[in-house]
């Protein structure tokens, strides 16, 4: 009988892990053929290959498709190939794909992910409406004399670690910097991680992107079951951290905005203000608007905004401003061109980094934009479908919770859209190129519509400012050994790491330069 109910259970699991195996199939979508449980996204629970890596191989290997079929575990996706279809799903059509769906669940949610980029719903829309006002031009112009204190130890920092070797892991050292500058105008506090090796900050971001086999285990199973494994957490230590550290900040505010203009200021005007009110994304009266919708702030939701301010800021503008050096390192006719900019600039200044030099070093920012188009620190974007939709060019109808992956790392560097892509050429981006319109809906690094990135005006501001002063004392080489592009960590979820850092020789400047 034992035997019986055994061979029963097997039975049972193995319909369960492959039920939706057919859904491709069915809508005559071209796609590899999933393997049970795991569907098409073995090597990536494997960590052999990335997020990113797997959704650019669905990419390049479907080249005549507009769309391409993939299953995680077994969930439908579907990896979209072609430019026309971005803007429905990000823009025009916002409506059926608002959701990101990266939380499992949809009611049990952990603490620290209730926060802008992983919440969905009336959980996003309320607090979008609520956080917008922390990334104005005034009050960017307001933090920028902190971005010059962190920018000036970060040419300190330089300094002293080139009297130890001329080699400086270029991903460290920005992300030291990153830390700093999110330290000082996100919570008040001196991060202090260009002047210590040890600082807890460094620590604290280390262990958020740090994926192991435990995490990789615990994000199968919330895929595969996410009823049964709701209350698995990725995130338990670094929530006790953040939450301290929340408590601790506002305790030394006394509870009350201290004028700093900084973002732990906007969460304290942001829990005083109450209950935010506003109209409901999710349900929807028939007439086409929204129910009123409600959300209570408490420490907890404080908290996880807190997090994914450090943790979003640190990891995509450390990749992006360490890529950027590595590009230049390897094209020194485009570095002598990004530094006769910037002290061209800086004359006109008196030497001085202000917030008018950077808006006005133009080439400098073509070649930032130029690094993330090699290597966007988000490899790909994702969405969820809401309802049922059709996608009528292509005679095609999904259902509720298909996700959508928009796979940026291949669409960056497809030559239909980009010539030479392998070639770094900032001059892409200048306004006056006539080939801009054919990459324009193809380069999307911070995302499009009303769940682009919020901190876009922030994060460009201090990853600029940040290499105006590396670019400003030192020039940059290549590491005797160090590959030409760093390898992709194959443990990479949705932000991409390198293995190895980014080692660059970092040789002062003379006034010849």
């Amino acid at each position: 009988m034992i035997y019986f109910i055994v061979i029963l259970v097997i039975i049972a699991l193995y319909f369960y892990g492959t039920r939706n195996y057919k859904y491709w199939e069915l809508k005559g979508i071209k796609h590899d053929k999933p393997l049970p449980f795991v569907g098409n996204n073995a090597r990536n629970y494997l960590m052999q290959k990335s997020a990113t890596e797997l959704a650019a191989e669905a990419y390049w290997k479907y080249p005549s498709e507009r769309v391409v079929g993939f299953y995680r575990a077994t969930r439908p996706e579907l990896v979209i190939r072609d430019p026309q279809l971005f803007k429905k799903i990000l823009t025009t059509d916002f409506f059926y794909f608002y959701p990101r769906g990266l939380n499992t669940h949809k009611i049990i949610i952990e603490p620290m992910l209730r926060n802008l980029f992983f919440a969905d719903g009336d959980l996003w829309r309320l607090l979008r409406q609520r956080l917008t006002p922390a990334f104005t031009s005034g009050k960017l112009r307001a933090m920028f004399p902190l971005i010059v204190e962190r920018a000036e130890l970060l040419q300190n920092r330089i300094l002293q670690a080139s009297e130890q070797s001329p080699v400086i892991d270029a991903r460290d050292l920005m992300a030291r910097y990153t830390i700093d500058f999110i330290g000082a105008c996100g919570f008040g506090l001196n991060a202090d991680s260009l002047k210590e090796d040890d600082s807890e900050f460094r620590k604290l971001g280390t262990q958020i992107f740090q994926i192991n086999a435990v995490n990789v285990a615990k994000n199968f199973l919330k895929e595969l079951f996410p009823g049964t494994f709701k209350h698995l957490k990725f995130l338990d230590s670094v929530e006790k951290t953040i939450v301290k550290l929340l408590k601790e900040v506002l305790r030394q505010r006394n509870y009350e905005p201290s004028n700093r203009n900084d973002f732990v200021d906007l969460l304290i005007e942001c829990k005083k203000k109450g209950t935010i009110i506003g109209e409901s994304i999710e349900k929807v009266n028939e007439d086409g608007k929204g129910e009123t919708a409600e959300l209570h702030i408490d420490d907890e939701l404080l908290a996880a905004q807190m997090f994914v301010f450090f943790a979003a800021g640190f990891e995509t503008s450390s990749s992006a401003t360490s890529t950027a050096l590595n590009e230049l390192a390897h094209n020194p006719r485009v570095q002598l061109k990004v530094q006769g900019e910037i002290d061209k600039v800086l004359a006109k200044y008196n030497n001085k980094l202000t917030y008018e030099a950077v808006k006005e070093m133009t080439y400098l920012e073509w070649t930032f934009k130029e690094a993330m188009r090699v290597f966007p620190s988000l490899g790909f974007l994702i969405r969820e479908s809401a309802r049922k939709y059709t996608f009528e060019d292509l005679n095609l109808t999904i259902d509720e919770g298909v996700t959508i992956m928009i796979p940026l790392q291949a669409l960056h560097n497809d030559p239909q859209y980009f010539e030479d892509p392998q070639q770094f050429r900032p001059e892409r981006f200048d306004p006056s190129n006539p080939d801009l319109h054919l990459f324009k809906d193809v380069y999307l690094p911070f995302g499009e519509g009303p769940r682009a990135c919020i901190g876009l005006r922030l994060g460009l501001m201090q990853s600029l400012a940040g290499l105006a002063a590396v670019l400003a004392r030192y020039t940059v080489s290549p590491a005797p050994g160090a590959p030409r592009r760093p390898p992709v960590s194959p443990a990479s979820d949705i932000v991409q790491s390198v293995v190895g850092g980014v080692p660059l020789i970092f040789e002062p400047r003379t006034l010849n330069n």
